[in-house]
């Protein structure tokens, strides 16, 4: 078996923030659907939630080139 072990620890390290972003549309979807007039106030907090989720997976992807 040839390769780096720092690509696996990305794909394990992507799922993380995989699932973060899941369970945060989730429960925007849920509080959207319960109080729509909420909407205004809930998108940005959800927006906000994402990018920090993906700013996780995008730090484990520069952390896998740099211990390459």
């Amino acid at each position: 078996m040839e390769g780096n072990i720092a690509i696996l620890g990305y794909g394990l390290s992507a799922i993380g923030p995989g699932i973060g972003v899941g369970l945060i549309f989730a429960a925007y979807i849920n509080g959207v659907a319960r109080q729509p007039e909420a909407r205004g106030l809930l998108q940005p907090i959800a927006f906000l939630g994402f990018a920090l989720a993906e700013a996780l997976a995008i730090f484990g992807l520069a952390l896998a080139f740099v211990f390459r």
